[in-house]
């Protein structure tokens, strides 16, 4: 691991103004992900700047319902908190999919929406990597791939995104508001990542020196319905290799609204719209949520050895949204 130096922010100001004093320098939430990365030599800062003591750690109620969430808001007390347990269910549930306890009591809700791929070829510096080092490849293309991405990818790079949370967030039209030396600014969920392209390197959209300051969730009735589902390769805390985060308003038999995302099979957590499409006003049966399915997965390009997701996802799906509309129906 390289030297590195510390120093602990206790404002937004005095740690941007850490961050870009030295372009070196990296921001440290609860550091699950980040100082894994530099004990394996992906990730090289000359400076952590600590975030921990920022004013960035609540979570409150806006008057108009949407639910502000602190970046620095760790995931046990997100995945605790009553308004995120009644209002938004499957929020609770990814997160708790997600880690161990002493992990989340750890990690930042920020953080989480900021970690890296856990392909092997990214994690390891001895091997080429366009994610890590653009232009050197992606030799996950013909080599390792049975938990790759089947939507969005492209031929520069199959690898998936890791978060739980994340796909949940997107189910529920988050927005991330950040901040730079510049000032404010914000994006939706659909907007902070981007598509891999031949650019996967640049995973978002935050401008350079930005810090996350929170997310919001704006209010969604149908969220209280609404459920998080992961599928891993063993019982204990593991990466999904498929999962769903869907809530389901189901009125005299008739889906009236829906959400639906997938993890997993994308570079970045996949809205499903063409499924929620296919889904409202339709009844709501088998028929239709694996009409639904079928319409999202159309796109799907599976490698060699990830084909298994195209079914395991798509039975996923149907499960998941036969639950929420059995429950619907009690």
């Amino acid at each position: 691991m390289r030297e590195f130096g510390y120093q602990r922010a206790y404002d937004v100001p005095g740690a941007l103004a850490l961050l870009d004093a030295d372009p070196e320098a990296r921001f440290l939430g609860g550091g699950t992900n980040l100082v894994d990365l530099m004990k394996s030599g992906v990730e090289r800062p000359a400076r952590l700047v600590d975030l921990r003591d920022l004013p960035l750690d609540r979570i409150e109620t806006a008057a108009d319902g949407t639910l502000h969430i602190g970046a620095t808001v760790t995931n046990s007390d997100l995945a605790a908190h009553p308004e995120v347990r009644l209002r938004y269910p499957a929020l609770t549930q990814a997160v708790l999919a997600g880690a161990s306890g002493q992990l989340r009591n750890m990690a930042t809700v920020g953080g989480n929406l900021l970690q890296r791929t856990r392909c092997g070829y990214f994690t390891d510096v001895a091997r080429p990597c366009n994610k890590r080092s653009p232009g050197t490849g992606c030799p996950a293309l013909t080599g390792e791939h049975h938990n790759a991405a089947i939507l969005g990818a492209s031929g520069h790079c199959v690898a998936v995104h890791p978060s739980d949370l994340a796909v949940a967030l997107a189910a529920f039209d988050a927005v991330v508001s950040y901040e730079t030396t510049d000032g404010l600014g914000e994006l939706t969920l659909a907007d902070f990542y981007l598509p891999v392209g031949d650019t996967p390197h640049r995973e978002t959209a935050l401008p350079p020196g930005a810090l996350i300051t929170s997310i919001a969730l704006p209010p969604a009735p149908v969220a209280a319905a609404s459920r998080y589902r992961k599928v891993r390769e063993r019982a204990s805390y593991a990466f999904a290799i498929g999962s769903v985060a869907a809530a389901l308003d189901v009125e005299a038999g008739v889906v009236r609204d829906v959400r639906l995302a997938l993890g997993a099979v994308a570079s970045r957590p996949w809205r499903a719209l063409a499924a929620e499409q296919v889904l409202r006003g339709a009844p709501a049966d088998a028929d239709t949520f694996a009409a639904a399915a079928d319409a999202e997965l159309a796109a799907a390009s599976p490698l060699e050895h990830n084909g298994y997701k195209v079914t395991l996802v798509r039975n996923l799906v149907v499960a998941v949204l036969t639950e929420l509309a059995e429950e619907a129906a009690r």
